[in-house]
């Protein structure tokens, strides 16, 4: 039986960042537009949350019974490590949902009843993203509905549920979350491309191919600091958020001198930070402006 510690590993709290920036991001979008509820937005990061770790589990146990987690360098595999059992992981995966699930629905019920729609797509993506007979994840989508998921419905969410509208800003900063959220899934795939390949697991960095998965990622890491730049002809502060590049350079430089295996462990966490300080920044210039 998996120990405490064992299931926290599990829930890969290294992902976190994607489900903490877009909830700070709407939120000031929302204060932006003189909406910022800050129930609401404790809410939706607890559905953000819920989403992450239920889809982290609910990979974890889907990857697992099919085999293709007995041999990652990546964090702890309940099921691939036998530590836990699949149906106790599924019950994890179950229980994470649920509670996002019931925020949500206190979001909606005080806001717009259009985020059960929204919310029932990113159930959909999250399960279907490696379970089901044919997983998309398998097939290259994994980075699409990444960016979709943890960037636009995320960031686009919190801010219609606090302000009862979408901005150009917070659109701009949904695009930007998608392509952190898209880099962090690409390097991560790019860690594990020679067992999925292996497995039969045709991610985008297996589409793809090393060399091309590596500047696919360089690109995704420009985008955010576009939007940066885009966003401080409104809100002048958010050129700050360029300072945190200084916190990608030596994980854009790794990839592209061609690290592997558990070196790109280090680049993984290093662009979740880079997405939480850009995140944080441009969070605080919206809440000034």
């Amino acid at each position: 039986m998996a120990t405490l510690r064992e299931w926290a590993q599990g829930a890969r709290p290294r992902t976190f960042p994607n489900a903490v920036a877009p909830v700070l991001l709407g939120s000031g979008a929302a204060a932006e537009l003189g909406g910022f509820v800050w129930w609401k937005a404790l809410a939706a990061l607890i559905v953000s949350l819920g989403f992450i770790v239920g889809v982290n589990y609910a990979n974890d146990y889907s990857d697992g019974v099919r085999g293709t987690d007995d041999e990652r360098v990546g964090p702890m595999r309940l099921v691939g490590s036998r530590a836990a059992s699949p149906k106790a992981v599924l019950r994890a995966a179950v229980a994470s949902f649920a509670v996002a699930c019931a925020a949500g629905l206190v979001l909606a019920a005080t806001s717009t009843w259009w985020l059960v729609v929204l919310g029932l797509c990113c159930l959909a993506a999250a399960w279907f993203y490696t379970g089901g007979s044919k997983p998309y994840g398998y097939l290259g989508f994994g980075e699409v509905a990444a960016f979709l998921c943890f960037g636009l419905a995320a960031v686009l969410g919190t801010e219609l549920s606090q302000a009862g509208g979408i901005s150009h800003e917070g659109v701009l900063c949904a695009v930007g979350a998608g392509a952190f959220s898209a880099a962090v899934l690409a390097v991560n795939n790019l860690r594990d491309i020679e067992g999925d390949a292996r497995n039969g697991k045709h991610t985008l960095a297996v589409r793809l191919g090393d060399a091309k998965t590596r500047v696919f990622y360089m690109g995704l890491l420009v985008v955010p600091f576009l939007v940066s730049a885009a966003l401080s002809a409104t809100v002048p502060f958010a050129i700050f958020s360029l300072a945190a590049v200084l916190l990608l350079v030596g994980p854009g430089m790794a990839v592209r001198r061609g690290a592997v295996g558990p070196r790109l462990i280090a680049v993984l966490g290093a662009t979740n930070a880079g997405m939480l300080v850009w995140s944080v920044v441009i969070t605080a210039a919206l809440f000034f402006n």
